[in-house]
C-alpha cells in the first residue's frame, strides 16, 4: 500500500491549489504505516499525533512534508536508543541534533525514529525489506530505506560510515544520497568514526533528492541537466581487483546504456594500487576510530553487545597510532589524484552500490565493498534504482562526482534518469501483529 502524492513537488502543487491541508501527507503516511509496519518493522517509535504546523512556514520547500530519522540522531520529543535493543535507551535528548532542527525550520513533520542496526554497525534490527520480507534491507539505515520503498514516509534520514546508505538504498530499490562529507553538521548524531561518519537521505524520486538538499543547505534549486552531451562518465568499482556478480554487471550495462542514449560518453577507467588499497584503509580508519568513541559503552556493556561490534572495537584497540596515519595520509594523496580524474577526465564515475540483490536471512544486512573506499574519500554518492537481479530483487548502481561538486552531480542524475521511478512494493495483506 503506497498512498499520497508522488512527489514533494506534487504535494506543493496541491497545496498551492488548495487541493489538500498541510497535514494530509501525514495523515496518508500514517495510514501506511498502520498497513505495513507489522510486515516490515521499519520503525522504532512514532510520533503519537502530527506536530504543530507554524503557518509562517508554509512558503519552506518541506513544509507538511513527514519524514523519518535513523534511531541514532537525537530528538527532544522521541526516544533514542541507538539500535542497541535496549540495554542503552534515552527517553528523549535535551536538545535535537542539528538535522532535526534544520527540518522543522523548513516545516518537515517528524513521523519517527526508524529502526538502525547496532550503533549503526552490522548487528541488524528487526527491519525486512519490504520487496521480500524473508530479505535484508541492508544497514545499517535499515528502517529509513525500507520506509522510504513502502511509501511509510516520502523522506527519511540515515547515516553513512561504510555503505550504510548506498546499500539499503540499492537492496530496497530506492534513491539514496550521501553528500560530500561533512555537507550536514553531525551535531546530535551518535558518532561511530568521525573521519568517516557521513548524514544522507533516501527518497523515492530524484526531484525529491534535490529539494532536500537545497532545502537544508540554502543552495540554488538544481534543475535537471537538459542533454548529456559531452558529458563523460567513467566506469569503475572499487575494489577492482575481483570480477562483479552478473546480476550487478547487467545493471551497469543498463545504466551504461541509458547514459549512452541521453548523449553521454562512457569512459572505462583503471584507478591503479593506491586506490584499490583504499577499501582496507578504510577498515583501518573504521575500527581505530569507533574502539574510540565507543570506548565508554564497550567497558560498561561489552557483554551485551553484538559480537561483531565486539570483534571491530578490539580490532581498532590492536591497530597501532603508525598504521591509523599511513591509512590518513593514503586517503589525503588519493583525494587529490580524484580531484586531478575529474578535472581531466571524467565528470562523474558510474560504479557498482553493492555485491548483488539483498541476501535472503535477516541475521546479517550485507556486504558494504563497494562503497567503502567512496566513503573513505569523503566525495557525494547517488544510488540510482536502475534495474532488477534474477529474483526480480532490486538492484541499483551509484553515480559519484568530486567532493562539493554535489549539486553538479544531482543535475547530471537528475537528466540522467528523468522520470525514473523505483520499483514498487508488491501489495500484501496486512500481516498479524504478533
Amino acid at each position: 500500500m503506497q498512498s499520497g502524492p508522488d512527489t514533494i513537488g506534487a504535494f506543493r502543487n496541491r497545496l498551492d491549489q488548495s487541493d489538500a491541508e498541510a497535514l494530509d501527507w501525514w495523515h496518508e503516511c500514517t495510514a501506511t504505516i498502520e498497513h505495513s509496519e507489522a510486515s516490515v518493522g521499519a520503525w522504532e517509535a512514532l510520533a503519537e499525533s502530527p506536530p504543530a504546523l507554524d503557518p509562517a512556514l508554509a512558503d519552506r520547500p518541506l513544509y507538511g512534508v513527514p519524514v523519518g530519522i535513523k534511531d541514532i540522531i537525537d530528538t527532544v520529543d522521541l526516544p533514542t536508543a541507538w539500535g542497541t535493543g535496549g540495554y542503552l535507551r534515552s527517553a528523549g535528548a535535551l536538545v535535537d541534533a542539528s538535522l532535526v532542527t534544520l527540518l522543522k525550520q523548513q516545516g518537515a513533520l517528524i513521523m519517527g525514529k526508524t529502526v538502525s542496526t547496532e550503533f549503526a554497525y552490522f548487528t541488524p534490527g528487526k527491519t525486512r525489506n519490504p520487496h521480500d520480507e524473508a530479505r535484508t534491507p541492508g544497514g545499517s539505515s535499515s528502517g529509513s530505506a525500507a520506509a522510504v520503498a513502502a511509501g511509510m514516509v516520502p523522506i527519511a534520514f540515515g547515516t553513512q560510515t561504510a555503505g550504510s546508505m548506498i546499500r539499503p538504498a540499492s537492496y530496497c530499490g530506492v534513491y539514496g544520497f550521501k553528500p560530500t562529507f561533512n555537507t550536514l553538521s553531525t551535531a546530535g548524531v551518535r558518532g561511530f568514526a568521525p573521519s568517516l561518519d557521513t548524514l544522507g537521505w533516501f527518497a523515492r524520486s530524484i526531484g525529491d533528492i534535490c529539494t532536500v538538499f537545497t532545502s537544508l543547505t540554502g543552495a540554488a534549486e538544481i534543475a535537471p541537466q537538459q542533454s548529456l552531451a559531452g558529458v563523460r562518465i567513467g566506469t569503475f568499482s572499487l575494489p577492482a581487483g575481483q570480477p562483479l556478480a552478473p546480476d550487478v554487471q547487467k545493471v551497469i550495462a543498463e545504466a551504461e546504456a541509458l547514459a549512452k542514449e541521453a548523449g553521454a560518453e562512457i569512459v572505462p577507467l583503471a584507478l591503479g594500487d593506491d586506490f584499490e588499497q583504499l577499501v582496507e584503509h578504510q577498515r583501518v580508519v573504521m575500527a581505530y576510530e569507533s574502539a574510540g568513541t565507543l570506548a565508554s559503552e564497550y567497558d560498561r556493556f561489552a557483554d551485551q553487545m553484538g559480537p561483531k561490534l565486539v570483534e571491530l572495537i578490539e580490532e581498532g584497540r590492536n591497530i597501532s597510532w603508525m598504521r591509523y596515519c599511513e591509512a590518513m595520509r593514503a586517503v589525503a594523496s588519493a583525494r587529490q589524484s580524484l580531484t586531478q580524474i575529474f578535472d581531466t577526465r571524467v565528470d562523474a564515475i558510474l560504479a557498482a552500490s553493492a555485491t548483488g540483490e539483498a541476501p535472503l536471512g535477516l541475521e546479517a544486512t550485507g556486504d558494504p565493498l563497494y562503497c567503502r573506499a567512496w566513503t573513505l574519500l569523503g566525495v557525494p554518492c547517488l544510488n540510482l534504482p536502475i534495474g532488477q537481479g534474477s529474483n526480480g530483487m532490486p538492484i541499483g548502481v551509484q553515480l559519484i562526482a568530486d567532493r562539493w561538486a554535489d549539486e553538479h552531480l544531482l543535475s547530471l542524475a537528475s537528466g540522467l534518469v528523468g522520470g525514473l521511478k523505483p520499483v514498487a512494493v508488491a501489495e500484501r495483506e496486512p500481516a498479524l501483529s504478533a
